[in-house]
């Protein structure tokens, strides 16, 4: 019976993780600055699908989510993986300059370095309470890399959302060793 519980309360935690930080629910709603990493398929597959990313990132992600005292972290997952912005959002001009990085990214290569980047996103998101990783793939084959990969353990607790010829992964680095602490507190052993 303890098992039945504890699976319970485990799966509505990470609902409860995942509902909390679902893009539809604006800034407005919360008021604890978040880390964002944002991490993007810079690979060739990008050329075709850059205009329709730039303006969803700009409208759902830099428009409706991200707050003053938010931090932001933004990979272009060529080749190898590199942070093409990283600093505090303190108004209108720092929104403006995620815009930049994100409206400048190059396509180019066969890969994306999906494993470099979110390892260094879970390695820098250890001081930070609340952290929300979106992991931006325009191409099949450079997912499956990392779904296959060493770091595959770090898309355990992900969500999908489709698009024509692209896909948003919501990713919660970190979130079972979270989880289990919280379950362990909740449970009293």
């Amino acid at each position: 019976m303890k098992t039945g519980i504890s699976r319970i309360i485990f799966i509505g935690l990470i609902l409860a993780v995942f509902g909390g930080f679902s893009p539809h629910i604006g800034a407005e709603a919360r008021n604890t600055p978040i880390s964002v990493n944002i991490i993007v398929d810079s690979s060739q597959a990008l050329s075709g699908v850059k205009d329709e990313i730039t303006a969803w990132v700009n409208s759902t992600l830099v428009e409706q989510i991200l707050t003053e005292g938010d931090r932001v972290t933004v990979w272009s997952a060529g080749q190898t993986a590199k942070v093409v912005f990283s600093g505090r959002i303190d108004g209108n001009p720092d929104k403006d300059e995620v815009k930049k990085s994100i409206r400048e990214l190059s396509a180019s290569g066969d890969s994306a370095d999906f494993s470099g980047a979110l390892r260094d996103a879970a390695s820098r998101q250890q001081n930070s309470p609340f952290s929300y990783t979106l992991l931006i793939s325009a191409s099949p084959a450079s997912l499956s890399s990392v779904l296959t990969g060493a770091q595959a353990d770090l898309m355990r607790f992900s969500r999908v959302e489709e698009f024509s010829g692209w896909r948003v992964l919501v990713v919660g680095l970190n979130l079972d060793a979270r989880i289990r602490r919280s379950a362990s507190a909740f449970l009293g052993s």
